[in-house]
């Protein structure tokens, strides 16, 4: 049987699913669109397409580093509720799309889910995650992840389950434990930068320009403005560059003066929390039980 655009806009409009799986669906079941139908609902396509509105800013974070310890990956895959990301196939989904990402060779989200799944090659991890969408009842998306390759050393660090997570690469005399107190300082203190020397000249400016407006609005002398900014400038520093916040174990020095204590120097990192910079939805239980109620 045949089918043009009116049928596909029908199939689309009928499950919520996208333009490409409606034709292929179709394509599947000879243009049928009660076919088409059932095998959208059968792939989970269904399914998926009509939480694609719902705000997923639960789920965790996950690391894998592999064997000979020269690559790593860190991952963020989001639920929309904590309940869903504390259940074991989302954690066993997360562990394998972690795996996936480490052997593949993608650097964005958008080639990860169009990269052949590498348990079945017949499907995308699209698909793969488009059917755990279906399977757990709530929409799951990959968010982001970076990938590390490294002569040094690498170690990650999860925090709270899964909340928070670090990788971080070094180089010099690198030990586990040392390795892992920086990871631990890194998703305890959450700095942007390693060093002053990374930080722009954009975010300088705007900060003393934040620190100016903040003294002329005090009242502060003119002629005293450019002190006291420099001087909260080093302490934005001390807060955003990793090298020059306080060490967390040991307050009395900063986080470079135990690096050199020990050898060793901080190449690279990213903390990932899950759920940041998501804008979440509120929610209003009353109101959603007397919506419930309405309807009877």
């Amino acid at each position: 049987m045949a089918f043009g655009m009116s049928e596909i806009k029908e199939l689309r409009e009928r499950t919520g699913a996208g333009v490409l799986d409606c034709k292929n669906a179709l394509t599947e079941n000879d243009g049928n669109i009660e076919d088409a139908v059932d095998y959208l609902r059968e792939k989970g396509m269904a399914a998926a397409a009509k939480r694609a509105g719902k705000v997923a800013a639960e789920g965790m974070v996950n690391t894998v580093i592999s064997r000979d310890g020269n690559e790593g990956i860190i991952v963020e895959v989001n639920s929309e509720t904590d309940f869903v990301a504390r259940n074991d196939n989302f954690k066993e989904l997360v562990a394998k799309i972690s795996q996936h990402l480490l052997n593949s060779d993608v650097e964005n989200v958008d080639e990860a889910l169009e990269e052949s799944w590498f348990e079945d090659d017949s499907k995308t991890l699209e698909v793969i995650i488009k059917e755990a969408t279906a399977n757990i009842g709530e929409k799951i998306e990959l968010r982001r992840f970076s990938r590390f390759k490294t002569d040094g050393m690498l170690h990650s660090y999860i925090h709270m389950g899964g909340k928070i997570g670090v990788m971080v690469e070094l180089s010099g005399d690198a030990d586990t434990e040392t390795a892992n107190n920086i990871a631990m300082q890194i998703a305890a203190s959450s700095p942007e930068y390693i060093s002053p020397e990374e930080v722009t000249e954009e975010d300088i400016a705007r900060e003393k320009k934040v620190y100016r407006e903040q003294m002329l609005n005090e009242g502060k002398p003119e002629h005293i403005i450019d002190n006291i900014v420099e001087g909260k400038i080093n302490k934005f520093y001390n807060q955003v560059c990793l090298n020059n916040q306080e060490y967390i174990r040991d307050t009395d020095i900063s986080v470079e003066e135990y690096l050199d204590e020990k050898g060793v120097t901080v190449e690279d990192f990213v903390r990932y929390e899950v759920g940041e910079g998501i804008e979440k939805e509120e929610e209003d239980f009353a109101a959603e039980v007397q919506a419930e109620l309405n309807k009877n």
